[in-house]
């Protein structure tokens, strides 16, 4: 007669070997991949990270189109070039939806634009675009604010006098102030401790999205949800994000008059009123709590990173630093940089794509759905899918670079020195799913690198003579601390 605990064990034991059974017949119909172990899947493999390495080295494996799961959870991993544009570019429509399950599902609800699916999507995005047009974007007038941050980013360079700073905190400052000019319609001053604080939080929710914990939660988010650990500490830090976006909603509607919206919110708040007679509306201050979240993380995050890893390139390779400064000189003669400028400037416009390029600020992307059955080049996937671009191996693609792991301006450049583009530069990602704020970053990054290699030749400290250019993995690839000189030219 089996005692309680042996049968216990037997029906666990039967459990698990039923669900691993149904996760290997799963797999004959996927592209190929590793074996997945019992219940975590392929997450032991991944080192719990979906790090470019891993996966570009799986491809080697397994081919550009290859299966990974996260624990019960199948991901098809695009790699390459042809792959990644055949999927999120030719499939577009097909491949616009979000996974269900995840910790930045849950951080947002499912609403706003970022993880939002469906009508909510298509609503939010749609008004996002619409809204960042109305507010100037591609215009001078936000063109001017632009150059406006840019010259408070030069003084307060300036004020370092020539000694070794680390000028993350700057780059950020000046960044973040064009996004929370357009969101909340003012900007942050220097050492204002309410902006500290909403940076610490959405730094502390941007390592947490890329760490292992949050694998574990976009594998088992119904058991990750009920136990401790930092990923719980990413929902209280986005209820502090959430607290102050709901007092500048209130202030908002206490100021809101008869005259033109002047950002984001007002806009918002006028669409919630438009839109209160449509039944199928998505309009709601849930959904504007996100997109303010969206939009301001988004909008600060990237940008900053890219400007961090300009500088300490420039510093790596200061022949490149040198040529982009003479040209400037030549073409600019000390003016004001405007970004129509980048049409005459084709070796610094090569620079900041390169930058772009070299550092893929993004990694490997973030995963999408099918939303319908699907054929990408030789195999079929079906609806609710989950799909991952993994744009570093589009971005390092030896098929479509000319030497993909050496920072070469060169690659956006054809023999007569004009500039080029390539169709595998993808650091905003493709397709439907595209960075709403591409149009954005292209100008602040124009105008911003430009104006500080325009103003300062950059250097290492005194008795520094090697570069760390080795990239930290968090949501995005960020560059290890480091201190500079900005000698003013």
């Amino acid at each position: 007669m089996l005692s309680l605990s042996e049968l216990l064990v037997i029906l666990l034991t039967c459990l698990i070997s039923i669900k691993y059974l149904k996760v290997l017949w799963a797999t004959r119909s996927l592209p190929p991949g590793p074996i997945p172990f019992p219940f975590i899947g392929n997450l032991w493999t991944l080192s719990f990270k979906l790090h470019p390495v891993i996966l570009t080295k799986l491809a080697k494996s397994y081919g550009n189109i290859y299966t990974i799961w996260l624990g019960e959870t199948p991901l098809v991993v695009l790699n390459g070039c042809k792959s990644v544009r055949d999927g999120i570019v030719a499939h577009s429509d097909a491949l616009s939806g979000r996974p269900v399950a995840s910790l930045l599902k849950d951080l947002l609800g499912g609403k706003g634009i970022f993880m939002a699916n469906g009508r909510t999507w298509k609503q939010q995005r749609r008004f996002g675009l619409m809204t960042l047009k109305n507010l100037g974007l591609g215009k001078s007038s936000l063109e001017s604010q632009i150059q406006k941050e840019a010259r408070c980013m030069v003084d307060l360079f300036t004020t370092k006098k020539g000694e070794p700073f680390d000028p993350s905190y700057i780059l950020e400052h000046s960044v973040a102030n064009i996004i929370s000019a357009l969101v909340y319609g003012h900007r942050f001053p220097f050492d204002d401790i309410t902006f500290k604080d909403l940076l610490k939080s959405y730094h502390y929710i941007v390592e947490n999205i890329g760490s292992s914990w949050a694998r574990l939660y976009d594998a088992f988010p119904w058991l990750m949800r009920h136990i401790p650990g930092p990923h719980q500490g990413s929902f209280r830090h986005m209820n502090h994000l959430n607290e102050y976006s709901k007092k500048q909603i209130e202030i908002h509607k206490e100021k809101r008059s008869s005259e033109e919206p002047q950002d984001v919110i007002d806009y918002y708040l006028d669409q919630i009123e438009k839109s209160r007679d449509y039944t199928d509306s998505t309009f709601d201050e849930e959904n504007l709590l996100a997109v303010i979240t969206d939009l301001f993380g988004a909008g600060t995050e990237t940008t900053t990173i890219s400007l961090q890893w300009g500088l300490l390139y420039m510093v790596a390779f200061p022949d490149i630093q040198q040529t982009v400064q003479k040209e400037l000189e030549s073409v600019l003669n000390g003016s004001q940089v405007c970004y129509e400028d980048r049409k005459h400037l084709p070796y610094t416009n090569a620079v900041i794509h390169e930058i772009l390029r070299y550092a893929n600020i993004a990694a490997v992307g973030i995963p999408r759905t099918c939303i319908k059955d699907l054929r990408v080049r030789n195999y079929s996937l079906q609806k609710d899918t989950m799909v991952l671009a993994n744009l570093d191996s589009v971005l390092y693609d030896p098929q479509c670079w000319k030497d993909p792991n050496r920072f070469n301006p060169q690659n956006f450049l054809d023999i007569d020195g004009n500039f080029l583009m390539n169709e595998a530069f993808m650091p905003f990602s493709g397709g439907s799913r595209v960075c709403l704020g591409e149009q954005l970053a292209r100008f602040e990054l124009f105008i911003f690198f430009s104006t500080l290699m325009q103003s300062f030749s950059f250097h290492l400290p005194e008795g520094v003579n090697e570069v760390n250019t080795k990239a930290i993995y968090k949501m995005t690839l960020q560059p290890n601390p480091y201190k500079i000189r900005g000698v003013p030219r």
